[in-house]
């Protein structure tokens, strides 16, 4: 009997270890570089994940990226961090701390920022059946979603 009690203990804790890599892994699923054509404007981001666990996503690319008439690349001008209104276009993080919810099979508890318009609002995110990622941002139950391709 002990030796019964031994053995479903390890079941179960190897049960454990099982579903939590597994959550992990779905969890880890946005990683990775997206591409996303939207109005006039096309970029390219990255998800990385964080040491607590939480994901950001930054900006790596953007096709109009640069002022025709100076030459240089544009910065986040409309950042309500001034700090931050020297960063190029192409190095802007747009997601800061963003969760996997398990039970929703999607990512939230964070906010996305729209470097074009210099505001947050708050994000879901989740894939959708075709495969694409889904990004909803939504300020006071206004919102807009937008569709990435993983690359």
């Amino acid at each position: 009997m002990k030796r019964l009690k031994v053995i479903l203990t390890a079941f179960f804790l190897s049960a454990s270890v099982f579903a939590q890599d597994n959550l992990n892994e779905r969890a880890d699923n946005i990683l990775g570089e997206y591409h996303s054509v939207y109005k006039q404007d096309e970029g390219r981001f990255v998800f990385t994940k964080n040491s607590d666990g939480t994901y950001d996503c930054t900006t790596t690319w953007s096709k109009n990226s640069v002022d025709p008439a100076t030459g240089k690349k544009y910065l986040d001008v409309k950042n309500p961090d001034k700090s931050l209104r020297n960063t190029p276009c192409d190095r802007i993080k747009i997601i800061k701390g963003l969760r996997y919810n398990a039970e929703k099979k999607q990512w939230d508890d964070a906010r996305i920022y729209d470097p074009t318009r210099g505001i947050t609002a708050k994000v879901t995110v989740k894939f959708t059946s075709d495969g694409r990622l889904s990004l909803r941002g939504s300020v006071l139950g206004i919102g807009e979603t937008v569709y990435w391709n993983k690359l």
